[in-house]
């Protein structure tokens, strides 16, 4: 069996490892090297880094163009797709035996779309999973291979569980690929029912509005960690708010006050705890050693 893998960020790389234990991998396509960080300096893309070092070939093409030339020159049986941030035209899903094969963060047809871990924290699902499915023209839309199911865990943060659901999907791949690209495994279609749609994540979805119950604000915290990030407005200042717990500790709506030390939100319902904060400006600190620095004084939560 000849796959090419396309992928990008450190979640696709448990699925490059697993696919080369079933698999001869004539390419890897990844995106191409985008400057990060204060020097601006073009950065590899984690899965260019991992295919490198296991010394298989590495094409970044800019258009669409480019990645159906790479993709027609390798004879290929199957695609497999890993968070590699494009859309795959009708030319490039039509450029191998079988087509091309998607591991996709949630339980389809649940959370459709680019942000599907986050919606479901943000959802307070009970769980969610990993589902492989071959691609089609639409979005996610596509006949379901396989899927395992896990449950979300009550401190889970949209950067954990993305690890834990990257390791299960390169599990179902090695087990369901082989099959299905021998024909003895067919997809189901999806039903439509309980369809939703994940859609991208903003800077703006992070704001922690002290009118929610502390539930509710917890879960924003959780899920949006590490990106885009959570926080809160006080006194015309941002503050992140990087780690939070509920508490049923007395506490002013709209005011964060020390609570045993603690800086505590006060909610319609109950308090957030805030554990670690990253004020405007400044470094990632422990909740209690920002409250230290304000002498104790409680902060206002700007409307």
């Amino acid at each position: 069996m000849r796959a090419a893998f396309l992928g990008t960020p450190a979640a696709a790389v448990p699925a490059l490892a697993a696919l080369l234990d079933v698999a001869d991998v004539p390419v890897v396509v990844t995106r191409p090297d985008r400057p990060r960080g204060r020097s601006g300096r073009p950065t590899p893309p984690a899965v260019k880094v991992s295919a490198l070092e296991w010394g298989l070939r590495v094409v970044q093409p800019d258009t669409g163009a480019e990645l159906g030339a790479a993709l027609a020159a390798a004879d290929l049986d199957v695609g497999v797709v890993v968070a590699y941030g494009r859309i795959l035209r009708p030319d490039v899903l039509a450029s191998t035996r079988v087509g091309f094969v998607n591991i996709h963060f949630s339980l389809l047809p649940r959370w459709r779309g680019p942000a599907p871990v986050e919606r479901a924290i943000l959802a307070g699902d009970d769980a969610t999973g990993v589902t492989l499915m071959w691609l089609d023209e639409e979005m996610d839309t596509g006949p379901i291979i396989g899927a395992i199911e896990t449950p979300i865990a009550d401190d889970e943060t949209g950067g954990s569980l993305t690890g834990r659901l990257s390791h299960l999907g390169a599990v179902l791949l090695a087990d369901a690929l082989p099959d299905f690209v021998a024909g003895s495994r067919h997809p189901a279609d999806q039903i439509e029912t309980g369809a939703t749609h994940a859609a991208m994540l903003s800077r703006d979805e992070g704001r922690l509005d002290a009118t929610l119950p502390a539930d509710v604000l917890d879960r924003i915290v959780r899920a949006l960690w590490p990106r885009p990030g959570a926080w809160v407005s006080a006194e015309g200042l941002r503050l992140k708010v990087l780690d939070s717990a509920t508490t049923d500790d007395p506490t002013t709506l709209g005011m964060i006050a020390a609570v045993n030390g603690m800086p505590v939100l006060g909610t319609p319902e109950g308090g957030l705890a805030l554990i670690q904060v990253q004020p405007e400006g400044g470094r990632p600190v422990a909740g209690p050693d920002w409250m230290n620095g304000r002498r104790g004084a409680a902060a206002r939560v700007d409307p």
